[in-house]
């Protein structure tokens, strides 16, 4: 029974992803990570969420960032909204984002700010490496 239980922890933490796939039309959603909005037009507001844990085990913080990005981009191509920007970090899997309308304005910096480790809401160190969701299609 034991070696059952660690071999099913592995597999159900991986198939937290499955299902959450970015649309056709969200492909055409930036993120404007601390990118200046303020010239272009508010298109709403989007909160969405996903399973920041299975049981007592955290999932992790990457994965669970990366997955409420390609939701925010999912509902703000539904408002026809062309960029996104994290209203606040992740609080137990759900996040506010902030739609808008910026059309072929840039919206400043795309770079997607330092990721602190799980379960820590601190900034990592600066000069570490960052990670990039992997998009297939």
């Amino acid at each position: 029974m034991r070696k059952t239980l660690l071999l099913l922890v592995p597999v159900l933490l991986s198939a937290c992803t499955y299902g959450i796939t970015l649309d056709d039309a969200a492909k055409n959603v930036r993120t404007a990570w601390g990118g200046d909005v303020s010239g272009c037009r508010d298109m709403g507001k989007v909160t969405v969420s996903v399973q920041d844990h299975i049981g007592p085990v955290d999932r992790n913080n990457i994965t669970v960032r990366d997955e409420l990005e390609v939701l925010a981009r999912n509902q703000a191509a539904e408002l026809h909204a062309d960029t996104i920007k994290p209203l606040a970090d992740p609080t137990d899997g759900s996040q506010p984002w902030g739609a808008y309308q910026c059309g072929a304005r840039p919206v400043g910096p795309a770079a997607r700010p330092p990721v602190a480790p799980n379960n820590s809401n601190s900034p990592a160190p600066a000069g570490k490496a960052q990670t990039f969701p992997v998009h297939s299609g």
